[in-house]
């Protein structure tokens, strides 16, 4: 039996009725900020910014598909649902807020890096200081959002217990900025778009197999 939050979640999933204006200035920025980062890579020839920012956007992509593959398989409640007022509910842990949020965080991630990946913080490299930072940072505001009712949780290994707020650390956020330090470490174009490729393929495969053969996109 679906939870009340899942319920909730459930209603106007994908419903272009409930869009918001204030989608088409927040599509601009994102846009903008893509549209910049390509003129510069074009220039310079360096492509890494808007290769994070994909990377990022697509690791999300694979989180939240596979979130609703819980909630199909378990018919109760997926980790997290977002039943609260949205333009837009792609899926049930999963808005169209969200997805602009995500699509810019992997291009403010690069901007934070230091330039020398070598250079040391704490006595690590700075890019794992930052993703460490990042990480913690993200579940920081998952709990605001998660205390605000905005973000439910309904397992009792995924809340705000020590243990659950690692496995949301872990699972939810440090493999994002993992993947993109994984693909900075990548030395060709063509081996960091085959990447990029390879987690945007797994994404789209386990939405299609849901859509296709199980009958449902959570």
């Amino acid at each position: 039996m679906p939870t009340p939050a899942s319920l909730q979640a459930l209603q106007g999933l994908r419903d272009p009725s409930t869009l918001k204006w204030y989608v088409i200035p927040l599509l601009a920025i994102v846009l903008y900020i893509y549209a910049i980062e390509i003129k510069r890579a074009r220039g310079s020839g360096n492509w890494e910014a808007v290769f994070a920012g994909l990377t990022l956007f697509g690791m999300d992509f694979i989180n939240e598909t596979g979130n609703g593959w819980v909630f199909h398989l378990t018919q109760r409640s997926a980790f997290w649902t977002t039943p609260g007022d949205t333009a837009l509910r792609t899926m049930v842990g999963w808005n169209i807020e969200i997805m602009f949020m995500f699509a810019l965080a992997g291009i403010i991630f690069y901007h934070t890096l230091l330039e020398d990946k070598e250079t040391k913080i704490l006595g690590l490299q700075n890019r794992w200081v930052f993703a460490l930072a990042f990480a913690a940072f993200c579940v920081f505001v998952e709990v605001v959002l998660n205390i605000g009712g905005q973000l439910v949780w309904e397992y009792p290994w995924w809340n705000r217990s020590f243990a659950g707020i690692w496995l949301i650390f872990l699972f939810g956020y440090f493999h994002f900025f993992v993947a993109i330090i994984f693909m900075l470490y990548l030395k060709t174009m063509k081996k960091r778009l085959m990447f990029i490729g390879l987690i945007y393929s797994i994404a789209i495969a386990l939405n299609v197999v849901g859509l296709g053969i199980l009958g449902f996109v959570y």
